[in-house]
């Protein structure tokens, strides 16, 4: 790879990188980025390839391993080499990482042949990354999130997930279009508290769409209607509620557990 050095905060290319800080912009070029050297390597082993790269000197003095292997396992040319002051003008975090890279957003589409995760108004990034990652772990690939939940290109949803993004198969939901389609293929269950069923219900489930909604709002109304049936996890008496994310965690593993 070739490198270009860009000397000022006014190039275009770190004028880029300052708009997609912001949604609007990451939903019109349909494109992010990741600062995190683990993240980038983890996504060039998934064959998920950037498309620019931006590194200070100082970055590559440390992180020498991390670089070479960047180096040997993209398909990109060239990468722009910028100084820490340009690095801290765009970055998303306190402590500016010193490497950056910007992503092309991959279409996928939904695989019918296995079980679904249906998120719906899980609006901290925070919450939703940590769902990735637990939805990884446990090897439920498909992830549906509706136009309520926090973007997963966020910078924040992307540090919670690490590198499930590239990983899992997720896709957007608008107007409940995508959750029709599945209403035709295979029961859909809503997790809920009251007047519900434990989990057990889905061991008898070959195919299944499991819809989770935030702590505090619960799932759509329109979504419990269109549910099947509700479910829950078992737990004392002592708390009413757990974490969206916490609860996804437990979920996934019990589902796991049944699927092996």
């Amino acid at each position: 790879m070739k490198p270009i050095e860009i000397m000022s905060r006014d190039n275009p290319k770190i004028k880029f990188l300052k708009q997609l800080q912001q949604k609007k912009y990451r939903d019109k070029f349909e494109k992010f980025f990741v600062e995190n050297a683990v993240l980038i390597c983890d996504a060039l082993k998934s064959d998920f390839f950037f498309e620019s790269l931006f590194v200070t000197e100082d970055f590559i003095k440390k992180n020498k391993k991390k670089f070479d292997f960047i180096l040997s396992r993209t398909n990109a040319k060239e990468y722009y080499l910028i100084s820490e002051k340009i690095n801290r003008s765009f970055s998303n975090l306190d402590t500016a990482p010193g490497i950056c890279a910007i992503y092309h957003k991959k279409r996928k589409e939904i695989d019918f042949t296995k079980p679904i995760i249906y998120l719906n108004g899980i609006n901290d990034p925070g919450n939703l990354g940590t769902i990735l990652r637990s939805a990884l772990a446990f090897d439920l690939k498909n992830i549906i999130v509706d136009e309520k939940c926090a973007d997963i290109y966020n910078p924040k949803t992307i540090s919670a997930s690490k590198d499930a993004i590239f990983k899992l198969n997720i896709i957007s939901d608008k107007n409940l279009e995508i959750l029709d389609q599945i209403k035709e293929k295979m029961k859909v269950f809503s997790t809920r508290i009251e007047r519900s069923d434990t989990l057990d219900v889905l061991k008898n489930e070959k195919l299944f769409c499991l819809i989770l909604g935030s702590e505090s709002h619960g799932i759509d109304k329109k979504l419990q209607e269109m549910s099947d049936a509700c479910v829950r996890i078992e737990m004392g008496k002592k708390i009413e509620s757990l974490n969206v994310a916490s609860a996804s965690a437990i979920i996934f593993y019990e589902i796991y557990k049944m699927r092996k």
